[in-house]
């Protein structure tokens, strides 16, 4: 129990389905529409004198589940049945985001949107909302923070905390203390932290969504967007862009998605217990010129670490070698699930097709981002290690670390044991981040450029 006595998010993810019959997880709805028992039954349905399932595109017992789970994670105990929270399911994230802002501001609005944010957000604001007559302005971290007059006749804040690429958090109180001050909605992408780590309702934010698809479902096997906000929110997404745009999450992903649920914290904890463990390691290697990973209390309400990290490494790597090196991490786009990614920046900015917002932002072509999975940590970072050896040529008495702070170093691309082998609560006393950026030690002939 928590201090004020209430079930923590693990206990309530738990909590085991309870329809009467016995069975601890709900059924799968794979059905259309609903059928009624009567006229009177029936045209109650349509006046809106009841809420008895119609149709799948907008209702469904099995998404209805995942939906009071994900606003109970997201706003506690009032999310809870009859509280002020409530979620809506959506078929992508990017379905979350699009049916979110197409049905909170209209020609005319101004919105404000953080730099470095996920790129296909950037490509809808471009693409969709400023040829519909929306200004659409982009504004770093600080300025959110430290401008009150920033949002100022602005309708809409969109905010990433951390942001995508570069992973810098941003001190969401602070941010939703100007935005209520000029009665600016407040939206937010929580898919990095998850509630695990990170509540923005609680922080002053006024509407949390997720692409589903990361760590929410956590298995790579299923595409979705939630969003979670006050009931009269959620009322207004449901009433105009979940039926109208069409994009509903379907009955067996939200399944899945419950599923997913269930052991949210205990991946969220191994994930952050290996990103520790790459964080303190990568930060002393010469080739390493920077490390993005926000730690607990980097900014308030930021409780822990994820497995998604950027590191931007010095000329003397070989990038497209290093990719082509590693055997554990696969390469490719996403992340959150439970295998190990890597997605150099330079394939991204050498993306077709309209300008993304890695290419109009400048994130630099000698980032890599690791979306840490849950295979063993040790044997992840010996994949990484013989990896960069390859890459840059050098023996592997030209790369060592120090272990835990032991005077004894290990070879860069040794077989060697750490804190996290065999067991997962390890880690936990690795150093922590600062504000998102980890700058390497200095090493003897060793530049340590922060960029």
């Amino acid at each position: 129990m928590s201090e004020h006595g209430e079930p923590r998010l693990e206990t309530l993810m738990a909590a085991a389905f309870d329809d009467g019959s016995g069975s601890v997880t709900p059924p799968i709805y794979q059905t259309s529409l609903f059928t009624f028992a009567s006229y009177a039954d029936f045209a109650d349905r349509m006046a809106g004198l009841s809420d008895t399932a119609l149709y799948t595109r907008v209702q469904n017992p099995t998404v209805a589940a995942f939906e009071a789970m994900m606003a109970e994670a997201e706003g506690g105990a009032e999310g809870r049945a009859g509280g002020s929270v409530a979620a809506v399911g959506f078929a992508s994230g990017m379905a979350a985001i699009s049916s979110t802002l197409l049905a909170l501001v209209k020609p005319g609005d101004q919105v404000a949107c953080v730099e470095h944010v996920y790129p296909d957000a950037y490509r809808l604001f471009e693409r969709l909302l400023v040829p519909f007559g929306i200004a659409v302005s982009y504004h770093p971290v600080s300025a959110f923070e430290d401008d009150p007059g920033l949002l100022a006749g602005v309708t809409l804040a969109y905010l990433e905390s951390p942001s995508s690429a570069v992973f810098q958090p941003m001190n969401l109180p602070k941010v939703a203390a100007h935005a209520r001050r000029h009665s600016c909605l407040t939206v937010i992408d929580n898919s990095w932290a998850t509630p695990v780590f990170q509540r923005p309702l609680g922080l002053g934010i006024d509407i949390v969504l997720h692409s589903a698809s990361k760590y929410i479902s956590g298995h790579s096997d299923t595409v979705a967007g939630v969003v979670i906000a006050r009931r009269e929110l959620i009322g207004r997404l449901r009433d105009l862009t979940l039926p109208l745009l069409g994009a509903k999450l379907a009955p067996f992903e939200a399944w899945l998605l419950v599923r997913g649920l269930r052991t949210l914290g205990a991946r969220m904890r191994q994930h952050q217990a290996t990103a520790d463990l790459f964080v303190d390691r990568l930060s002393q290697l010469p080739c390493v010129t920077r490390v993005h990973s926000p730690g607990p209390n980097s900014v308030p309400g930021l409780t822990g670490r994820s497995g998604l990290l950027s590191i931007e490494f010095d000329e003397s790597v070989d990038i497209p070698r290093l990719a082509d090196s590693v055997s554990l991490f696969r390469l490719g786009v996403s992340w959150g699930g439970f295998e190990s990614l890597l997605l150099p920046a330079s394939v991204t900015l050498a993306q077709a097709g309209p300008k993304n917002s890695m290419q109009r932002f400048g994130v630099s072509d000698r980032l890599v981002r690791l979306s840490l999975g849950l295979e063993n940590a040790e044997d992840l970072w010996a994949d990484l290690s013989r990896a960069l050896q390859s890459s840059t040529g050098r023996t592997g008495a030209d790369h060592t670390v120090k272990q835990g702070g032991d005077d004894e170093e290990t070879a860069f691309n040794a077989d060697h044991r750490g804190p996290l082998d065999g067991h997962l609560g390890a880690g936990r006393d690795q150093p922590q981040a600062g504000r998102g950026d980890h700058q390497p030690r200095a090493h003897p002939g060793a530049a340590t450029n922060g960029r």
